[in-house]
């Protein structure tokens, strides 16, 4: 199957008064103690426009996660962070978990791909917290062939974990890294990442693993700096989301198809509706099959 999903799908909001994350360099905090400079960040930093609710209710199923703990906060709390700190991790859990207790059917991809200042004491703090917020709707690790939306149902399960980190080793619940590969065109041409993204899906491993297909522009230091007060949507995501749309309507579910495609404002076109209509050209193989 193929599912929509987000990048940096918790940035909908971070807050220009926490202090700049740990992901960032030296340099860029020194500088941030300068006002003006962490709301140029913000305007960097922020990727989706709409909440966890309002990305599922619009379709989004993979979810992009980067996770960190906060200086001065007392204990093992872990917020979302993309440059500036976002929302409490335990918070948008339950955000999302509302949504699945309302539409008992429907699956999602939760992907715990960065980590940043956080000791083993942090990542057992957190994963004590996926446990909690999803409990017996969590699918363990399984030969991702068996993993059928008929499984799912059947189980009673709506939530893969997948966790970068050595400890997912502990937990059944948690889906290795190694079983959702993200590659990362990390350009601002959009004709290389398109040129990418065909590439990497011709790399794409046939069985075992899931695929995400980053459909997104990443902005370079000079082009911040051309571009400081226009910010990421007005500078990339704009100007080029229409040709990337272009791309995702011309592809194919399947075994070395199109797994997950993720992208920035996903709201700004169809890209939601897009992605999941392309499902249809499985049932049409099925019908010409039989």
């Amino acid at each position: 199957l193929l599912f929509p999903g987000s990048h940096d799908s918790f940035s909908y909001w971070v807050d220009e008064k926490s202090p700049v994350g740990p992901d960032q360099a030296t340099a860029i905090k020194r500088l941030a103690r300068i006002s003006l400079v962490k709301k140029i960040m913000k305007k960097w930093s922020v990727t989706q426009n709409l909440t966890f609710k309002e990305q599922l209710e619009g379709g989004i199923r993979y979810f992009d996660l980067r996770v960190s703990s906060k200086p001065g906060v007392v204990g093992q709390e872990i917020y979302f962070i993309h440059g500036l700190f976002g929302i409490k991790v335990r918070d948008g859990l339950k955000e999302i978990n509302t949504f699945l207790e309302q539409h008992p059917k429907e699956v999602i991809f939760l992907d715990f791909n960065h980590f940043y200042a956080m000791d083993n004491s942090h990542h057992y703090y957190l994963i004590n917290r996926i446990r909690s917020a999803f409990g017996s709707k969590l699918c363990s690790v399984e030969c991702v062939e068996y993993v059928t939306l008929q499984y799912m149902w059947e189980k009673k399960h709506q939530v893969l974990i997948f966790y970068h980190y050595p400890l997912c080793q502990e937990y059944p619940f948690l889906w290795p890294g190694n079983k959702m590969p993200a590659p990362w065109a990390n350009t601002t041409n959009v004709h290389k990442l398109l040129q990418f993204l065909e590439t990497t899906l011709e790399e794409r491993s046939r069985y075992g693993t899931f695929h995400v297909s980053q459909a997104i522009l990443t902005p370079r230091v000079k082009t911040i700096a051309r571009h400081l007060i226009r910010g990421l949507k007005n500078t990339l995501v704009d100007r080029n989301l229409p040709m990337i749309l272009n791309w995702v309507k011309a592809q194919k579910p399947g075994v070395m198809g199109v797994n997950i495609i993720t992208s920035d404002f996903v709201e700004l076109v169809d890209f939601a509706a897009t992605v999941i209509a392309l499902n249809d050209l499985l049932l049409e193989e099925d019908e010409s099959a039989t």
